[in-house]
């Protein structure tokens, strides 16, 4: 009998395989679905739920639900809504998984004697042969990895984390599951923040936050002329072009939130692109930073295919971004994240 697992099951296909492939190793495996949405959600529903309890009967496992509803609106959603009112564009994917899959499900897993965490993430964690320290690589599968959203990481919980889908693809995963008899082997997947209702993000912001709403202010150009009026800071985000309420004979595309002024600040597709990024709270895998400047390729959003560019390593666990090319859309409260090919150095939020 191998050692006693938690696997993170979300009643979707990844972590049902993943909890699969720990069986067929020969581990003693306890299935946990995180509880996290208060009301209705596309995650963690009753639905998604009682999937993942039948994988779990399928397989012959024990299987519980953990309540984390009070503690993923404190430190998840909440921090969302506020991030949009100071004009930024959040990424909570990442607090989620840092926070709660590798912080909360580890102490339960602690708690239940179990060696480690599995999850159903496309990522992969290898050893330096030479350094002894663990290193975090993208996931086999381009179109799927994940690595993206967890270089908040760190070598204590790398220790103590398995990935087994990191060299599968979707097709893999799937067939896999129609082996194994489980019945999310088809369960379709979503690809929005799972607590933001179709996208409606803004509901949000203003359920949390009704009293410190920005009003009503001004469109102006980069040259500060009026263009028209907006209805509230909040309702957009760096490179939107759409719904920005007036006419133009070009295509205008928020380039700045000016929060202070409360103005919606507009130009050209142009006016988006930046040579260089601040990048704050950063984090590096290894546990400290590289010395002096380095090069690595930055990715800064989860679509974007990462740009070349060389990092300038400051005090505060700071990072200043100098692109070889302009990159458009750099978004304040979205993620920097740094590699070195396909493994990920770090990374941290931009400024």
């Amino acid at each position: 009998m191998g050692s006693r697992v938690i696997v993170a099951m979300s009643g979707g296909v990844d972590s049902s395989v993943a909890a699969a492939m720990m069986v067929d190793a020969g581990h003693e495996v306890v299935g946990i679905t995180m509880s996290l949405v208060k009301g209705a959600s596309r995650c963690c529903s009753l639905d998604d739920t009682e999937d993942a309890r039948r994988v779990a009967e399928r397989l012959g496992i024990r299987f519980y639900v953990a309540n984390y509803k009070d503690e993923f609106e404190e430190e998840v959603i909440r921090p969302f809504a506020a991030s949009y009112l100071r004009g930024e564009t959040p990424i909570p994917c990442v607090g989620c998984n840092s926070r709660f899959k590798f912080r909360y499900l580890l102490e339960r897993a602690e708690a239940l004697g179990a060696d480690s965490i599995v999850t159903g993430h496309f990522a992969q964690i290898r050893q330096n042969e030479e350094s002894g320290l663990l290193e975090l690589y993208r996931g086999q599968y381009e179109k799927k990895d994940q690595s993206y959203f967890l270089f908040e990481l760190g070598q204590e919980q790398l220790r103590r984390i398995s990935f087994p889908l990191g060299e599968m693809t979707k097709a893999e995963v799937r067939e896999h599951a129609r082996k194994s008899g489980l019945t999310t082997a088809d369960k379709p997947e979503s690809q929005e923040i799972c607590f933001v209702p179709e996208g409606h993000y803004v509901q949000i912001v203003e359920r949390y936050f009704p009293d410190e709403l920005p009003g009503r202010g001004d469109i102006v150009n980069s040259a500060g002329e009026v263009l028209g009026e907006h209805r509230g800071l909040h309702q957009f985000t760096v490179g939107q072009r759409k719904g920005l309420g007036i006419a133009s004979p070009e295509r205008l595309y928020v380039t700045d939130l000016d929060v202070e002024n409360n103005r919606v600040v507009v130009g050209d597709a142009h006016e988006l692109d930046s040579k260089e990024a601040q990048v704050r709270r950063v984090n590096w895998i290894a546990g400290k930073p590289p010395e002096g400047l380095i090069r690595a390729q930055v990715r800064v959003r989860h679509g974007h295919a990462g740009a070349e560019a060389e990092l300038q390593i400051m005090a505060d666990d700071q990072v200043r971004v100098y692109f070889d090319s302009p990159v458009r859309s750099v978004t304040p409260g979205q993620a920097a994240v740094f590699y070195d090919g396909d493994k990920v150095l770090g990374g941290g939020w931009i400024a």
